[in-house]
């Protein structure tokens, strides 16, 4: 991982780069469209107070639990035993990122959603509840923050969620084997460049054109950027949206060359 002096760095250089989000100079109708309609998108959906509300009751949660960190481990919390409040804290990704992955679920009518990483369940809520007709299924490591995440499912009454533990090596091949097409997977779980690659490489033989994949922290260290270099010029990718936390993976037919984006978010 890198230092916080070399992420702030990046990120500015991102900043200063970056596309303004607003469109301006954006010549991919569809990167247009979707910079106006999903990324600017500022109405306040119906569920977002109610997951907020759950999150702010797991920042404030005193509760101790055992985690099995099996991925690239936590350089915040090295123990095994921590604190509910300070996973929240650690490894939630801001609401802006939730509520993101909400209004693409809702602008592009996705039904088959795939989760790895669940942690503490609350982006797998943002999706599951954009779409309550689909499913997501999600995928993760450690037996405590599962049942945490399930208890969250239940009370946000996000029916459509299904859950699998395990190690993602042998979690996902069997899930993604039951599955006709996945329209959009989130994958937030081990944060190194072979598993990345591997479940980018899983994940393609259910993709279609307009599948969304989601990568996360593909700047946290060589090794991400690394993978994040490999999937952007893989032959079936066309487009990338590059917003710095979270990388975007479209393989979208009109494409007929390849084009790479940062956009400030």
């Amino acid at each position: 991982m890198y230092s916080l002096a070399v992420i702030s760095l990046k990120y500015v250089r991102y900043f200063i780069t970056a596309a303004n989000g607003r469109g301006h100079g954006v010549h991919s109708p569809f990167v247009f469209d979707f910079i106006k309609n999903v990324l600017n998108d500022k109405r306040q959906f119906y569920a977002f107070d109610t997951i907020e509300n759950a999150r702010n009751n797991l920042l404030a949660s005193k509760a101790v639990i055992l985690v099995n960190d099996m991925g690239a481990g936590s350089a915040v919390m090295p123990t095994s035993k921590r604190r509910v409040s300070a996973i929240a804290k650690s490894s939630l990704k801001p609401a802006r990122f939730g509520q993101l992955m909400f209004r693409m679920v809702n602008y592009y009518h996705f039904n088959t959603m795939v989760e790895l990483g669940t942690s503490l369940g609350i982006t797998t809520s943002y999706m599951a509840l954009a779409n309550t007709s689909g499913r997501v299924i999600t995928m993760e490591g450690s037996s405590e923050i599962a049942a945490l995440a399930q208890l969250n499912f239940w009370q946000l009454k996000a029916h459509n969620i299904k859950l699998v533990e395990g190690n993602f090596d042998d979690t996902l091949p069997n899930v993604i084997a039951s599955l006709k097409k996945v329209d959009l997977a989130f994958i937030d779980g081990n944060h190194r460049r072979e598993p990345t690659l591997q479940y980018f490489t899983t994940l393609l033989s259910k993709t279609h054109q307009n599948s969304i994949l989601i990568f996360d922290d593909i700047h946290w260290s060589s090794s991400m950027e690394n993978a994040w270099k490999i999937i952007k010029n893989h032959p079936s990718v066309t487009l990338t949206i590059d917003l710095f936390f979270v990388g975007l993976v479209f393989f979208r037919k009109e494409q007929k060359q390849k084009q790479h984006f940062s956009i400030r978010f």
